[in-house]
């Protein structure tokens, strides 16, 4: 009997792949799926601002104010998820965080007058993130220090997948009506929650409970490596979120639509898609402030570009330089964090780190359409450059401490082995 020859081409697929996607739990690639699902329904946060200037007819300062206050239910809400993620488990925290975010989207989408819109974006704000925590958590507790960068990088790969589609279709339905954004957003989010629950076992450590729900914070605080980490982080985030926030309002000044924005920030997703699995795991043989503080500067780079910028084109390519920033950064962001924390207390570590994310979603709002009302997008855009370079600064300053926390992980690693 003659064996069956073997294609060449399935070969080098075969060892292209294994060390990208190869050797991960089934538990990992359920969340996976979830977030895919769950980011392919993010259409409310990007449209947000030209949803209330122009269905509500909110003011400029109104509708900031509205995605502050969203903003800061989410500084609570990721606080609570972090220690709802150790205390009463990481899969139990995540269903209840999604599946309560599917209901008050709805009611932000149906709700009117300023009043009732603040109380709704609060709302929204304490649970879209506190999924985010218990996540986070759960991937450091199923996967080894060393793949962790990887499994992390292929959750990034997922939400910037859903988040381009996303942007294309949003920008579609905001033309047909804002309330199906709404609606799709609330269903993928109930959907990710009931994929977790019914998918994916309890990671948490039984001895692992801790301390009272809002206990145990202050041995996270107490921890200098990780609050200066968080705190550059938020600074790197404030100029991200400017995209999802005031992005829109100034391309809509200069003449720019819905359907604009959607098209520019697609690019930003679909140069993920197709780079960053190319570079994440030559990224993450690197070291790991060192690879953060380039993409900080690549990110500086990229909105310093938009200053200029008064077209689609020209928009849609300083997306694409911060993109590369972007990857570059997103490689090791989370990584960090699973380095600095201690298994008894993963979930308030990633709480204090997401709260990172919440903080710059809080302060983008505000600052930026407060800078873009006085000095328009140039006094913005150069503001934004000069952070990305701050942070940038700052990590270097923090390296020798984050790799001797990274080597002493390892070394635990492999002598429990």
């Amino acid at each position: 009997m003659e064996d069956t020859p073997v294609d060449p081409s399935s070969g080098r697929l075969a060892a292209f792949f294994r060390p990208r996607v190869g050797g991960l739990p089934r538990a990992f690639w359920a969340l996976w799926t979830g977030t895919l699902l769950n980011r392919l329904g993010t259409m409310v946060q990007p449209f947000l601002g030209l949803y209330l200037t122009t269905v509500r007819g909110l003011s400029l300062g109104e509708a900031g104010l509205v995605m502050a206050t969203l903003g800061a239910g989410s500084l609570c809400g990721t606080l609570a998820g972090g220690a709802l993620a150790d205390r009463i488990g990481r899969r139990a925290t995540l269903t209840i965080a999604t599946v309560g975010s599917g209901v008050s989207m709805l009611a932000l989408g149906y709700a009117h007058g300023i009043v009732a819109i603040v109380a709704a974006a609060l709302l929204v704000g304490m649970l879209l993130d506190m999924h985010r925590p218990a996540a986070q958590a759960m991937i450091a507790d199923i996967i080894s220090p060393q793949d962790r960068p990887r499994a992390f990088g292929l959750l990034f790969w997922a939400i910037n997948l859903g988040w381009a589609v996303a942007m294309v279709v949003g920008g579609l339905l905001a033309q047909q009506g804002f309330l199906w954004l709404f609606w799709i957003d609330a269903l993928t989010c109930a959907g990710f929650g009931l994929l977790v629950w019914r998918a994916i076992p309890e990671t948490r450590a039984r001895d692992h409970g801790g301390p009272g729900v809002f206990k145990g914070f202050g041995e996270v605080l107490r921890d200098r490596v990780m609050v200066g980490y968080v705190l550059i982080s938020v600074a790197y985030i404030f100029v991200l979120m400017q995209a999802m926030t005031t992005m829109p309002l100034a391309m809509k000044e200069d003449g720019l639509g819905p359907r604009d924005y959607g098209i520019a920030i697609a690019a930003n997703g679909v140069v993920i898609i197709t780079v960053q699995p190319l570079v994440n795991a030559w990224l993450a043989r690197r070291d790991h402030s060192l690879v953060m503080a380039a993409g900080c500067v690549l990110v500086g780079i990229g909105f310093g570009l938009t200053a200029p910028a008064s077209s689609l084109a020209a928009y849609t390519a300083a997306i694409l330089v911060w993109t590369l920033g972007e990857i570059t950064a997103a490689t090791v962001l989370q990584a960090v964090v699973a380095d600095l924390a201690p298994a008894h207390l993963r979930g308030r570590y990633n709480g204090l780190y997401a709260m990172a994310w919440s903080g710059g979603f809080l302060l983008a709002p505000l600052g930026g359409t407060q800078l873009l009302a006085l000095g328009g997008g140039s006094a913005l855009w150069l503001t934004c450059m000069g952070l990305a370079f701050a942070a940038a600064a700052a990590l270097l300053a923090l390296a020798p401490a984050i790799r001797r926390r990274h080597d002493g992980v390892l070394k635990a690693t492999f002598s429990s082995e």
